[in-house]
């Protein structure tokens, strides 16, 4: 088995390898995806494991903005893992999982995430479920209910106003310090602006981009930076209600919505988990951010069989954190472990599953210093 960079001539296979694993796509879709994946060729974000001639696997590292606590740093969002039906069993996935980590390393990428379609290979390698996709069924008529409370200049979004919407991304993220959202980069966002059955609207601190879903309404991402665009887009989609009985939409675990609507006693939600791992400790703990009041000064051992590992203080203060290598033994997490800890789950639910062992003074002031409700509005 050779593990190498896909090339364009490599396609064709990807596509049926995928086909083979997720079922047919329409040619619109391939058409998409192709569009999608020929950037990350160059970039040396597409590998591919091959049995001679034969593609044997594939996966592809997507390039993502994500914030923790308000932080924006870069992500490897590990995309299109899929491996050939004859060769399931064989090892095949974990090993291109492996060049997938060392690949988000070597591109400078300090942490990761993927949805999962089974737990067990992507544990093996040092992932962990760190957060969810939160999608709440809302009755489209409270949505009517709410009511705008100013004037917002709404206008209709399309492809070149990617750079736009980034930037109401950071504002928004950062000032909620928010933890796990994501972001495409600007060319990307200009090619999914592009869908003509979208429909999508910015304001100048805040978007909305929805569709119809049967006879519903979904909304994938609609964030806001003030009360007033806050209740003009809800309203906006709200307005809908005549005709659609429900909205589905992806939002926070405290988006603010849930607090506009008139009546609020059952919610049906359905959550997409996703998966975390820290692929760089020490560059992953500088790009983090953490609450200002928080001061930790803590010796953690990372058991990282891929990485290497190693022992490291944390000193985190003023909203800002740094880990230097040390000779001391600290707390011991597996990767696995350190990957949680880091999305905010709490050291006493680690220390019980067996994720995190050894001295427990410095439990406290780790669980203050990585607190987090982690969420992403997006799936990839």
């Amino acid at each position: 088995m050779e593990i190498r960079d896909l090339t364009v001539d490599d396609l064709d296979d990807v596509l049926d390898l995928r086909k083979r694993s997720f079922g047919p796509l329409s040619a619109d879709a391939q058409g998409r995806w192709r569009l999608a994946v020929l950037p990350t060729l160059a970039e040396g974000r597409y590998l591919g494991v091959f049995d001679g001639t034969r593609l044997a696997a594939a996966a592809r590292l997507r390039a993502f903005t994500q914030w923790w606590h308000g932080r924006p740093q870069p992500m490897a969002g590990v995309a299109g893992v899929t491996v050939s039906p004859e060769d399931r069993g064989r090892g095949v996935g974990s090993a291109i999982m492996r060049a997938v980590i060392d690949r988000a390393a070597e591109l400078g990428d300090a942490v990761s995430a993927l949805y999962p379609a089974t737990t067990a290979i992507y544990r093996g390698v040092g992932y962990e479920h760190a957060g969810a996709q939160h999608n709440v069924r809302i009755p489209a008529e409270s949505l009517r209910r709410i009511r705008p409370s100013g004037q917002v200049k709404l206008r209709r979004m399309g492809p070149g106003d990617g750079a736009g919407l980034v930037s109401v991304l950071r504002r928004v993220h950062e000032a909620a310090r928010a933890s796990g959202p994501i972001s495409y980069d600007e060319r990307t966002w200009d090619l999914w602006l592009a869908d003509e059955d979208d429909f999508l609207y910015l304001a100048d601190d805040g978007y909305v981009i929805y569709r119809w879903r049967g006879d519903d309404m979904e909304v994938d991402n609609l964030v806001a930076a003030s009360p007033e665009t806050l209740r003009a887009l809800w309203a906006m989609v709200g307005s809908a209600s005549t005709i659609a009985r429900h909205v589905v939409a992806s939002v926070a675990p405290d988006d603010p919505v849930l607090w506009l609507l008139h009546e609020r006693t059952k919610e049906q939600v359905k959550q997409v988990r996703w998966m975390f791992r820290v692929v760089d400790v020490a560059a992953a703990v500088e790009r983090r951010g953490y609450p200002a009041h928080v001061s930790c000064d803590a010796v953690v051992t990372v058991d990282d069989p891929i990485r290497g590992g190693g022992t490291y203080r944390l000193d985190i203060s003023g909203g800002s954190g740094a880990a230097t290598s040390v000779g001391e033994r600290g707390v011991t997490l597996s990767v696995n472990g350190f990957s949680a800890l880091y999305a905010g789950i709490p050291p006493h639910t680690l220390r019980l599953c067996g994720l995190m062992s050894g001295d427990d003074r410095y439990d406290e002031v780790l669980g203050a210093a990585f607190a987090a409700k982690p969420y992403m509005l997006d799936y990839f």
